[in-house]
């Protein structure tokens, strides 16, 4: 019999059994996240860096992309759902390219850090939100998952977000130092929340590849002390980078139940093949509108959707 993770609810989510000390690197130079600023190491440690090597393209080639999610379990990450797509835009409930890892609890890439998984399962979010859940091959140990709220920020809450992309749309590259800033929510939709940049700048916003990176909560409780992050978005589309208009991130407060069931359902999976979908996989998900960032210059070919993958 297979091992399934172990985990308990709290607040409606998975959070791991056991928490353990995280290690630390030293600090790098590298950026993401455009006008933002560098996480001390070993802060936010639950944001994660999506690799995608070998992605399938329409000529039978094969390109390289990247993405940024968060552990919200000790065997899953949540990430943009059209970090796993196929050259036809389709969003996919399986792992596309050749080679899907995830780094989890490495401030600097170049450290060594926190863990390593493979992307084994993927499950799209229902009704097109641009959100997915991933099973990693093995659960990330020492590192705190960040709990999964049930409510929509309010307009004017100051949010925080983490990624590992690009500082520009110009030519952009993937980074390997993690960086945040802040945004302020405008607007509260069906599916997304509307923020602007906040601090350190107000053009303060993601970039290529810092897609599927998480917007969270902090506050703090009585006597001061800080509060656990509280996850409400992930980076899903925006403006070309930096820029002082309106980002979209996909709300993820209005799909618990769905993510603990997308969870519950891909426990009980057997180990896929290299490759191929794992036994008793769902199809392939309808085709999901997407649109790249407008103006947003493409960093591999075909040009992304959204800000990566």
């Amino acid at each position: 019999m297979r091992r399934r993770t172990k985990s308990y609810i709290a607040a409606g989510v998975l959070i791991p059994a056991v928490v353990a000390a995280m290690a630390v690197n030293a600090m790098g130079t590298a950026n993401a996240i455009a006008n933002g600023e560098p996480v001390p190491d070993g802060k936010y440690a639950f944001s994660a860096k999506l690799t995608l090597t070998g992605i399938p393209t329409a000529d039978g080639g094969r390109r390289n992309s990247a993405c940024s999610g968060a552990l919200i379990a000790p065997q899953y990450m949540i990430t943009a759902g059209h970090c796993f797509r196929d050259f036809n835009n389709v969003r996919q409930n399986r792992p596309v390219a050749d080679l899907s890892t995830v780094t989890v609890g490495r401030t600097d890439l170049n450290g060594s850090g926190g863990g390593e998984a493979i992307v084994v399962a993927v499950r799209q979010a229902p009704n097109n939100q641009d959100v997915s859940i991933a099973k990693l091959d093995k659960p990330i140990r020492g590192v705190r998952p960040i709990r999964m709220g049930r409510t929509a920020p309010a307009v004017g809450t100051v949010l925080r977000v983490t990624g590992y992309g690009s500082v520009t749309s110009t030519n952009p590259v993937p980074e390997t130092r993690l960086r945040t800033g802040q945004m302020t929510v405008a607007e509260i939709n069906a599916q997304k929340l509307g923020v602007r940049g906040h601090a350190p700048a107000e053009n303060t916003t993601p970039c290529p590849y810092d897609s599927g990176g998480p917007f969270f909560v902090e506050a703090k409780g009585r006597w001061g002390k800080r509060k656990p992050p509280v996850l409400v978005a992930v980076v899903s589309n925006g403006p070309s980078c930096p820029h002082t208009g309106l980002e979209t991130p996909a709300r993820t407060d209005n799909i618990v139940d769905w993510a603990r069931s997308a969870m519950a359902e891909m426990d009980l999976l057997p180990p896929p093949a290299p490759n191929e979908p794992a036994p008793g996989e769902p199809a392939p998900s309808e085709p999901v509108p997407s649109e790249p960032a407008p103006g947003e210059s493409a960093p591999v070919e075909p040009a992304p959707v959204g800000k990566g993958g």
